[in-house]
């Protein structure tokens, strides 16, 4: 990724965060917002789906809008929950040089 790449993901967060204070009849992510994590969840799950669908039609455009769907309702869901971008580019960092069979295996069993 190029730090222009995570310029815009990170401006995306910053208008995010500055329209929670929004009035939700003039701000899709203020209504969302103001409708709960139950609520971001369930239209994050909802995007999550159609980019899968997509991929598996291999139909490239709609991947790539559906895609730009999922980080927007990522950073939204994140936004509703309180955690922030850079507490999961820290939890990133620290799964760097880790294989993921490794880090799988350190997580705590449910």
């Amino acid at each position: 990724m190029t730090g222009h790449t995570l310029d815009v993901l990170a401006a995306l967060a910053d208008e995010i965060a500055a329209r929670q204070t929004s009035s939700p009849e003039l701000s899709y992510t203020a209504k969302l917002l103001s409708q709960g994590v139950e609520k971001c969840a369930k239209k994050f799950g909802e995007e999550a789906v159609e980019l899968a669908l997509a991929a598996v039609l291999r139909d490239r455009p709609q991947t790539v809008a559906e895609a730009a769907d999922v980080l927007y309702h990522l950073l939204v869901l994140l936004a509703a929950t309180g955690v922030s971008v850079s507490d999961v580019m820290a939890e990133l960092a620290r799964r760097r040089g880790v294989s993921g069979v490794a880090e799988k295996a350190s997580r705590p069993k449910d």
